[in-house]
């Protein structure tokens, strides 16, 4: 059956034919386009199903489906535009390319590596999903906490080395570099190289050093140098913390193994200190019996460890100081605070029965006035 004689008028070198063809593949991709990637996430989850436990097939589709679109959007744009021929110049030569076909190229080149990279993006982001899933299910809490550790870490590491990859093959193919002499260029100028990104270099290195040696990790509370608080990712380049005042501090890794660190998540028990003034009217009969009960009281805590101490310190013109120690069997700070309230009560109540009394507070001689 013969076309109609209106689908032959031809209009820039191509006739209307082959623009319908070419509009009828463009609105295929455009409809299709999400059909088609939730085809092929279903059956990559479908052939990775054996070794994806923990991981459903909606967070695969979810990372996946728009990269995939677009992707398949790009397929279906150069397929459009292959059917369509370019007007040549009238001086052209055999072999010449059309300005406009070259450039189309390269555009389609740069938008489908492009794509193509965020596609591999994503799926290290799903390899490593599921390698979390399936450590999370592990009994050792040591365990645990080394992937914490080391998945944010492998996928900073696995996106760069993905991105420096597409970055070569987008200069070998869109650009035309010579990829190979370029690379032996960098080996003439790594010196400089070297020095220009020292502190990055730095950077990397401290953060292997962090993973290898593990002075901490996610969930630690550590302090470094003027430096606290809870460590909430270990990346490629810095380490993010999460500080009292529930701000978000970002310290580069140089600077958390340069200084020395305190890892106040180990420590087996926390510390209370503090010195107590009392009048001096309080006798020493009561004196003495205040801390034989205070001293009792702080042994009968369950989280009190058997170092409890109250010793007469000193006899000053502001009193008599008592020292109080102790330690609480907690790695948790709300738990410290709230045995180090209740011991707080309970020495108080010690003192009023035994007719104790606290000194005042003295405040500060005023400073001398100035001679005019």
């Amino acid at each position: 059956m013969s076309l109609p004689a209106f689908l032959h008028y031809e209009i820039l070198g191509n006739t209307l034919s082959q623009y319908l063809i070419a509009a009828l593949i463009l609105v295929m991709g455009v409809a299709l386009r999400r059909l088609l990637s939730q085809l092929l996430s279903r059956v990559l989850f479908r052939c990775t199903k054996h070794c994806t436990a923990g991981v459903t097939e909606q967070e695969l589709h979810d990372l996946l489906i728009q990269p995939l679109s677009i992707l398949l959007l790009l397929v279906a744009v150069y397929a459009a535009f292959s059917v369509l021929r370019y007007p040549m110049p009238p001086d052209a030569v055999a072999g010449y390319e059309p300005w406009p076909k070259v450039a189309l190229l390269r555009l389609f080149l740069l938008g489908f590596i492009g794509t193509t990279v965020w596609v591999v993006l994503r799926l290290v982001d799903f390899a490593l999903l599921v390698v979390q899933r399936r450590n999370e299910l592990r009994a050792s809490p040591n365990g645990r906490r080394l992937d914490q550790q080391f998945i944010p870490f492998a996928k900073d590491l696995l996106k760069v080395l993905v991105i420096i990859i597409g970055l070569m093959v987008v200069l070998g193919e869109v650009f035309a570099v010579n990829v190979t002499a370029l690379i032996g260029g960098l080996g003439i100028g790594g010196l400089a190289v070297a020095f220009a990104a020292k502190e990055s270099l730095e950077n990397l290195i401290a953060s292997f050093t962090i993973f290898l040696d593990q002075p901490f990790g996610v969930g630690d509370l550590v302090t470094a140098g003027n430096v606290s608080g809870t460590v909430e990712k270990i990346g490629f380049r810095s380490t993010r913390l999460r500080t009292a005042e529930k701000s978000y501090l970002t310290v580069p890794n140089k600077s958390m193994i340069d200084k020395p660190l305190d890892n106040l998540s180990l420590r087996t028990s926390r510390r209370v200190g503090f010195t107590i003034i009392f009048d001096q009217k309080t006798t020493s009969t009561q004196l003495q019996a205040i801390i034989a009960d205070a001293i009792a009281a702080m042994q009968a805590h369950p989280l009190v460890t058997s170092e409890a101490q109250m010793k007469f310190d000193a006899l000053t013109a502001a009193g008599k100081e008592v020292t109080v120690q102790y330690f609480v069997d907690t790695t948790s700070y709300d738990e410290y605070l709230e045995v180090k309230e209740d011991l707080n009560y309970r020495l108080v109540e010690v003192v009023e029965q035994h007719g104790g009394i606290f000194a005042g507070i003295v405040a500060p001689p005023a400073p001398a006035p100035v001679a005019a």
